[in-house]
C-alpha cells in the first residue's frame, strides 16, 4: 500500500508552469523533505505535468490532487500511469475525485472499475468528504484526501477509514499571529467559493457548523478549518490533526512565503 509519508505539499501554480519551472520547484521540494507533492486545483487534465515532475525527480511521491473524473477520460490515466510505472515504479499516486453528477459515488464506481485493471487499489486515493465517499475509499482506494475539515472530523473518518487506508488532510496554513488578519487572510484565498459548493457545505453542516457560520464565514468556521500562528502554533495544530488520526499533512504552498516551505519540512520531519 501507498506510504504518503508525515509532510505534503499541495501547489496548484505548478499545473500552469513551464516544464523546466515546475520540475525546479518539485526538485526543490524532493531536497527539503517533502514526501509527497500534490499536482492540486486544477480541474483540467494535468497529466503531463504530472509525468515531467515524476521524471525530473528521483523519489518524492507525485500525487493528482485531483483529477477530476468527470473531465479525464480513464484511459488517460492509465496509459500515464503504465508509462510512469515502466521507468519510475512506485512514483505515481492517481488521486481522483470530481464527480458533480446526481449520482457521484455510482460515477466514481463506474471510473474505478475502468482503472482499476491497471492501477492497483494500493496506488488510489479517494477525495472525500462524506461518509459514504469515505467508504469508498476505504473499499476500493487506499485511502482518502479531505479538505476544509477539523481534527474531530479526522477523527470520525479514520473511524470510517480504519486502521490500514492512509489519510492525507489538506490544510490552509496562515502565519499570521493576528486572528483578525488570519482570518481575513483564509476568507480571501477561496474559502467562500468552496464553502458554497453542495458537498462542502453538507461536510460542514456534518461537522456542526449551521447556515450562518458557513453564508458569513464565521470566526468560528474558520478557525475551526484552518491553521494560523507563528511556526510552533502552527505545528502544535498540525499535532492535533495526527493525533486524530491523519497519516499526512498536506499544506497549501501557494499560500505561503518561500521561507516557510523549509522551516515546515524540517519541524514536521
Amino acid at each position: 500500500m501507498t506510504k504518503l509519508g508525515p509532510l505534503g505539499g499541495a501547489y496548484a501554480e505548478l499545473n500552469s508552469a513551464d516544464a523546466a519551472t515546475a520540475a525546479a520547484t518539485a526538485a526543490e521540494l524532493q531536497d527539503l523533505g517533502y514526501s509527497t507533492l500534490w499536482l492540486a486545483g486544477s480541474q483540467d487534465n494535468n497529466l503531463p505535468q504530472i509525468s515531467n515532475v515524476i521524471r525530473a525527480t528521483s523519489r518524492i511521491g507525485v500525487a493528482s490532487g485531483i483529477l477530476s473524473v468527470d473531465r479525464v477520460p480513464a484511459t488517460e490515466v492509465t496509459a500515464t500511469y503504465t508509462a510512469l510505472e515502466q521507468t519510475h515504479p512506485g512514483r505515481f499516486v492517481v488521486g481522483l475525485g470530481g464527480a458533480h453528477g446526481a449520482k457521484p459515488l455510482a460515477t466514481l464506481n463506474a471510473y474505478l472499475d475502468q482503472v482499476e485493471p491497471v492501477v492497483p487499489r494500493s496506488e488510489l486515493i479517494l477525495s472525500a468528504l462524506g461518509p459514504r465517499m469515505l467508504e469508498l475509499a476505504r473499499d476500493r482506494a487506499a485511502g482518502a484526501y479531505p479538505y476544509l475539515v477539523t481534527p474531530d472530523y479526522v477523527a470520525s473518518a479514520r473511524e470510517i477509514l480504519g486502521g490500514e487506508p492512509q489519510l492525507a488532510v489538506l490544510l490552509d496554513v496562515i502565519p499570521e499571529a493576528d486572528p483578525a488578519r488570519a482570518r481575513e487572510i483564509a476568507r480571501e484565498g477561496g474559502m467562500r467559493f468552496l464553502t458554497g459548493l453542495p458537498q462542502y457545505a453538507a461536510s460542514l453542516r456534518r461537522m456542526g457548523f449551521g447556515d450562518d457560520d458557513i453564508a458569513d464565514l464565521s470566526n468560528r468556521l474558520v478557525d475551526g478549518v484552518t491553521v494560523r500562528g507563528d511556526l510552533d502554533a502552527i505545528v502544535g495544530r498540525f499535532e492535533e490533526y495526527r493525533a486524530a488520526g491523519a497519516d499526512q499533512i498536506v499544506v497549501q504552498l501557494g499560500r505561503l512565503p518561500r521561507e516557510w516551505w523549509s522551516r515546515l519540512a524540517e519541524a514536521v520531519s
